[in-house]
Protein backbone atom coordinates (compact mmCIF):
# COMPACT_ATOMS: atom_id res chain seq x y z
CA UNK A 1 0.00 0.00 0.00
CA UNK A 2 1.34 3.30 -0.34
CA UNK A 3 2.02 5.99 2.33
CA UNK A 4 -0.63 6.97 4.74
CA UNK A 5 -1.17 10.28 6.95
CA UNK A 6 -0.06 9.52 10.25
CA UNK A 7 -3.40 11.47 11.40
CA UNK A 8 -5.97 8.47 11.35
CA UNK A 9 -3.43 5.80 12.57
CA UNK A 10 -2.70 7.38 15.87
CA UNK A 11 -6.38 7.81 16.29
CA UNK A 12 -6.93 4.58 15.97
CA UNK A 13 -4.50 3.45 18.38
CA UNK A 14 -6.41 6.64 21.27
CA UNK A 15 -9.65 4.98 20.34
CA UNK A 16 -8.31 1.40 20.89
CA UNK A 17 -5.40 2.48 23.65
CA UNK A 18 -1.92 0.45 21.97
CA UNK A 19 0.64 3.22 20.96
CA UNK A 20 1.79 3.39 17.05
CA UNK A 21 6.16 2.77 17.13
CA UNK A 22 8.01 5.92 15.53
CA UNK A 23 11.25 4.39 14.61
CA UNK A 24 14.61 6.31 13.12
CA UNK A 25 15.45 5.29 9.68
CA UNK A 26 19.58 6.55 9.13
CA UNK A 27 20.23 3.31 6.35
CA UNK A 28 18.45 1.38 4.90
CA UNK A 29 18.94 -1.36 6.58
CA UNK A 30 17.22 0.37 9.32
CA UNK A 31 14.56 0.84 7.62
CA UNK A 32 14.19 -2.76 6.02
CA UNK A 33 14.31 -4.00 9.83
CA UNK A 34 11.70 -1.62 10.85
CA UNK A 35 9.68 -2.33 7.85
CA UNK A 36 9.84 -6.39 8.46
CA UNK A 37 9.38 -6.05 12.39
CA UNK A 38 5.69 -4.49 11.23
CA UNK A 39 4.78 -6.51 9.39
CA UNK A 40 5.26 -9.45 11.38
CA UNK A 41 3.29 -8.37 13.84
CA UNK A 42 0.80 -6.77 11.61
CA UNK A 43 1.11 -3.22 13.05
CA UNK A 44 1.40 0.40 11.61
CA UNK A 45 4.50 1.55 11.85
CA UNK A 46 5.84 5.11 11.29
CA UNK A 47 9.08 5.57 9.87
CA UNK A 48 11.04 8.70 11.55
CA UNK A 49 13.74 10.92 9.36
CA UNK A 50 15.04 13.10 11.88
CA UNK A 51 16.40 17.08 10.75
CA UNK A 52 19.40 16.38 12.82
CA UNK A 53 20.81 13.16 11.10
CA UNK A 54 20.57 15.20 7.63
CA UNK A 55 24.08 15.93 7.38
CA UNK A 56 24.34 12.25 7.53
CA UNK A 57 22.01 11.09 4.69
CA UNK A 58 20.52 11.51 1.45
CA UNK A 59 16.89 12.94 2.24
CA UNK A 60 15.55 12.56 -1.43
CA UNK A 61 17.08 9.11 -1.36
CA UNK A 62 15.57 8.02 1.96
CA UNK A 63 12.28 9.43 1.36
CA UNK A 64 11.97 7.50 -2.03
CA UNK A 65 13.44 4.17 -0.35
CA UNK A 66 10.67 4.70 2.17
CA UNK A 67 8.01 4.97 -0.22
CA UNK A 68 8.79 2.50 -2.09
CA UNK A 69 8.99 0.43 0.61
CA UNK A 70 5.37 1.28 1.64
CA UNK A 71 4.15 0.35 -1.67
CA UNK A 72 4.98 -2.85 -1.33
CA UNK A 73 4.00 -3.68 2.30
CA UNK A 74 1.19 -5.31 3.90
CA UNK A 75 0.62 -2.67 6.71
CA UNK A 76 0.12 0.57 6.90
CA UNK A 77 3.43 3.07 7.06
CA UNK A 78 3.55 7.15 7.42
CA UNK A 79 6.78 8.39 6.67
CA UNK A 80 7.26 11.53 9.25
CA UNK A 81 9.67 14.72 9.46
CA UNK A 82 11.38 14.31 13.12
CA UNK A 83 11.95 17.39 14.93
CA UNK A 84 11.64 19.60 11.96
CA UNK A 85 13.02 23.20 13.06
CA UNK A 86 11.77 25.14 10.39
CA UNK A 87 8.87 26.28 8.17
CA UNK A 88 10.80 25.49 5.03
CA UNK A 89 12.16 22.37 6.44
CA UNK A 90 8.79 21.04 6.67
CA UNK A 91 7.99 22.34 3.24
CA UNK A 92 10.75 20.53 1.92
CA UNK A 93 9.73 17.28 3.51
CA UNK A 94 6.47 17.59 2.09
CA UNK A 95 7.08 17.96 -1.35
CA UNK A 96 9.02 14.95 -1.25
CA UNK A 97 5.66 12.70 0.00
CA UNK A 98 6.35 13.06 4.07
CA UNK A 99 2.68 12.67 5.19
CA UNK A 100 3.71 13.96 8.78
CA UNK A 101 6.08 17.28 10.09
CA UNK A 102 6.34 17.16 13.63
CA UNK A 103 7.44 21.04 14.72
CA UNK A 104 9.71 20.99 17.20
CA UNK A 105 9.27 24.77 18.53
CA UNK A 106 10.18 24.16 22.34
CA UNK A 107 13.07 26.25 21.66
CA UNK A 108 10.99 29.46 20.86
CA UNK A 109 8.50 31.69 22.74
CA UNK A 110 5.26 30.45 23.54
CA UNK A 111 3.60 32.73 20.52
CA UNK A 112 6.48 32.05 18.40
CA UNK A 113 5.74 28.03 19.05
CA UNK A 114 1.84 28.30 18.60
CA UNK A 115 2.15 30.92 15.22
CA UNK A 116 4.81 28.50 13.00
CA UNK A 117 3.23 25.47 14.50
CA UNK A 118 -0.20 26.93 12.93
CA UNK A 119 1.55 27.92 9.59
CA UNK A 120 3.32 24.37 9.37
CA UNK A 121 -0.23 22.59 10.20
CA UNK A 122 -2.08 25.16 7.45
CA UNK A 123 0.50 23.60 4.95
CA UNK A 124 0.29 19.93 6.10
CA UNK A 125 -3.84 19.78 5.59
CA UNK A 126 -3.70 21.47 2.39
CA UNK A 127 -1.68 18.35 1.73
CA UNK A 128 -3.08 15.56 3.65
CA UNK A 129 -0.66 14.95 5.71
CA UNK A 130 -0.70 15.12 9.47
CA UNK A 131 0.51 17.83 12.48
CA UNK A 132 2.53 16.93 15.28
CA UNK A 133 3.86 20.55 17.88
CA UNK A 134 5.60 20.05 21.05
CA UNK A 135 4.89 21.90 23.93
CA UNK A 136 7.22 21.98 26.71
CA UNK A 137 10.31 20.70 25.96
CA UNK A 138 12.00 16.73 26.15
CA UNK A 139 15.63 18.49 26.04
CA UNK A 140 18.46 17.74 23.50
CA UNK A 141 18.47 17.67 20.11
CA UNK A 142 16.48 14.16 19.37
CA UNK A 143 19.86 12.64 17.84
CA UNK A 144 20.36 10.14 20.65
CA UNK A 145 24.13 10.53 21.10
CA UNK A 146 23.79 12.36 24.51
CA UNK A 147 23.31 11.07 27.89
CA UNK A 148 20.36 13.27 29.41
CA UNK A 149 17.62 13.46 32.54
CA UNK A 150 14.51 15.45 32.30
CA UNK A 151 14.32 18.86 33.61
CA UNK A 152 10.86 19.25 35.49
CA UNK A 153 10.69 23.47 34.56
CA UNK A 154 10.61 22.18 30.89
CA UNK A 155 7.58 20.40 31.47
CA UNK A 156 4.69 20.57 29.82
CA UNK A 157 1.79 22.25 31.29
CA UNK A 158 -1.50 21.22 31.33
CA UNK A 159 -2.94 24.36 31.86
CA UNK A 160 -1.67 25.52 28.07
CA UNK A 161 -2.24 22.61 26.51
CA UNK A 162 -6.17 23.25 25.39
CA UNK A 163 -5.17 26.53 24.19
CA UNK A 164 -2.45 25.45 22.24
CA UNK A 165 -4.00 22.57 20.76
CA UNK A 166 -7.21 25.21 19.79
CA UNK A 167 -4.46 27.55 18.22
CA UNK A 168 -2.41 25.57 16.22
CA UNK A 169 -4.77 22.80 14.74
CA UNK A 170 -2.30 20.04 15.70
CA UNK A 171 -2.95 16.36 14.92
CA UNK A 172 -0.95 15.31 17.97
CA UNK A 173 1.39 16.55 20.84
CA UNK A 174 4.52 16.01 21.98
CA UNK A 175 4.45 16.17 25.87
CA UNK A 176 7.65 16.49 28.19
CA UNK A 177 6.30 14.54 31.32
CA UNK A 178 10.09 13.01 32.39
CA UNK A 179 11.24 11.43 29.13
CA UNK A 180 14.10 12.90 27.85
CA UNK A 181 16.51 12.04 24.10
CA UNK A 182 19.77 9.86 24.03
CA UNK A 183 20.72 7.60 27.18
CA UNK A 184 18.94 8.21 30.61
CA UNK A 185 21.53 9.52 33.55
CA UNK A 186 19.23 6.82 36.26
CA UNK A 187 15.65 5.81 36.22
CA UNK A 188 13.66 7.87 34.04
CA UNK A 189 10.47 8.98 36.20
CA UNK A 190 7.49 9.63 34.44
CA UNK A 191 4.86 12.38 35.75
CA UNK A 192 1.65 10.32 34.93
CA UNK A 193 0.00 12.56 37.07
CA UNK A 194 0.44 15.62 34.91
CA UNK A 195 -0.05 13.26 31.82
CA UNK A 196 -3.60 12.08 32.81
CA UNK A 197 -4.20 16.13 33.30
CA UNK A 198 -2.92 16.52 29.90
CA UNK A 199 -5.01 14.09 28.22
CA UNK A 200 -7.99 15.93 29.33
CA UNK A 201 -6.59 19.16 28.56
CA UNK A 202 -5.37 18.17 25.26
CA UNK A 203 -8.20 16.27 23.77
CA UNK A 204 -5.82 14.45 20.59
CA UNK A 205 -3.54 12.17 20.72
CA UNK A 206 -0.14 12.67 22.68
CA UNK A 207 3.49 11.52 21.91
CA UNK A 208 6.24 10.32 24.03
CA UNK A 209 9.59 10.95 22.90
CA UNK A 210 12.74 9.63 24.24
CA UNK A 211 11.25 6.17 24.13
CA UNK A 212 14.87 4.50 24.97
CA UNK A 213 15.20 3.47 28.47
CA UNK A 214 11.61 3.37 29.49
CA UNK A 215 10.29 0.72 31.20
CA UNK A 216 7.67 -1.93 29.79
CA UNK A 217 5.40 -0.76 32.48
CA UNK A 218 5.68 2.52 32.33
CA UNK A 219 4.82 2.47 28.82
CA UNK A 220 1.90 0.36 29.38
CA UNK A 221 0.72 2.87 31.87
CA UNK A 222 1.34 5.53 29.63
CA UNK A 223 -0.53 4.28 26.55
CA UNK A 224 -3.27 4.28 29.02
CA UNK A 225 -3.47 7.65 29.97
CA UNK A 226 -3.16 8.36 26.21
CA UNK A 227 0.02 8.32 24.63
CA UNK A 228 -0.66 7.16 21.34
CA UNK A 229 2.74 7.26 19.59
CA UNK A 230 6.34 6.29 20.65
CA UNK A 231 9.56 8.01 19.26
CA UNK A 232 12.42 5.27 19.46
CA UNK A 233 16.08 5.13 18.31
CA UNK A 234 18.54 4.82 20.79
CA UNK A 235 18.21 1.65 21.31
CA UNK A 236 18.20 0.76 17.91
CA UNK A 237 21.49 2.51 17.76
CA UNK A 238 22.91 0.69 20.48
CA UNK A 239 22.08 -2.91 18.79
CA UNK A 240 23.90 -1.54 15.80
CA UNK A 241 27.16 -0.28 17.17
CA UNK A 242 27.23 -3.52 19.63
CA UNK A 243 27.39 -5.64 15.96
CA UNK A 244 29.89 -3.29 14.93
CA UNK A 245 32.13 -3.85 17.60
CA UNK A 246 32.10 -7.56 17.56
CA UNK A 247 33.76 -8.23 14.64
CA UNK A 248 36.20 -6.14 15.17
CA UNK A 249 37.12 -7.57 18.64
CA UNK A 250 37.45 -11.31 17.08
CA UNK A 251 39.76 -9.68 14.20
CA UNK A 252 38.20 -11.55 11.77
CA UNK A 253 39.87 -10.30 8.13
CA UNK A 254 37.59 -12.08 5.54
CA UNK A 255 36.65 -9.93 2.25
CA UNK A 256 33.08 -10.68 2.89
CA UNK A 257 32.96 -9.42 6.59
CA UNK A 258 31.58 -5.96 5.75
CA UNK A 259 28.11 -7.67 3.93
CA UNK A 260 27.49 -9.84 6.56
CA UNK A 261 27.69 -7.47 9.11
CA UNK A 262 25.17 -5.53 7.40
CA UNK A 263 22.70 -8.47 7.32
CA UNK A 264 23.75 -8.95 11.48
CA UNK A 265 23.44 -5.43 12.05
CA UNK A 266 19.28 -5.28 10.09
CA UNK A 267 18.88 -8.25 11.99
CA UNK A 268 19.66 -6.90 15.28
CA UNK A 269 18.31 -3.71 15.00
CA UNK A 270 14.71 -5.68 13.51
CA UNK A 271 14.82 -7.75 17.06
CA UNK A 272 15.21 -4.20 19.37
CA UNK A 273 12.64 -2.95 17.30
CA UNK A 274 9.79 -6.29 17.12
CA UNK A 275 10.27 -6.54 21.19
CA UNK A 276 9.45 -2.23 21.85
CA UNK A 277 6.29 -2.60 19.02
CA UNK A 278 4.97 -5.87 21.24
CA UNK A 279 4.71 -3.67 24.25
CA UNK A 280 4.00 -0.57 22.06
CA UNK A 281 0.89 -2.97 20.83
CA UNK A 282 -0.36 -3.52 24.65
CA UNK A 283 -1.89 -6.61 23.45
CA UNK A 284 -4.55 -5.11 20.53
CA UNK A 285 -4.56 -6.61 17.34
CA UNK A 286 -4.84 -3.08 15.15
CA UNK A 287 -5.29 -4.62 11.95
Amino acid sequence: MSLVSMGPLLRDASKKQYAVGAFNMVNLEFLGAVIAAAENLQTPVIVNIAEVHFSFIDVELCAHAVRFAAARSSVPVALNLDHGLSFETAARALALGFTSIMFDGSGLPLEDNIRISAEIGRMCHASGAALEAELGSVGAEGDGGLESEADPRLFTDPELAEDFVRRTCCDALAVAIGNSHGKYKGEPRLDFDRLATLRKAAGIPLVLHGGSGISADDFRRAIGLGISKINYFTGMSQAALELVHKPADNKIEQYNDYPQLILETGRAVRSVVEQQMRVFLNGVKPL
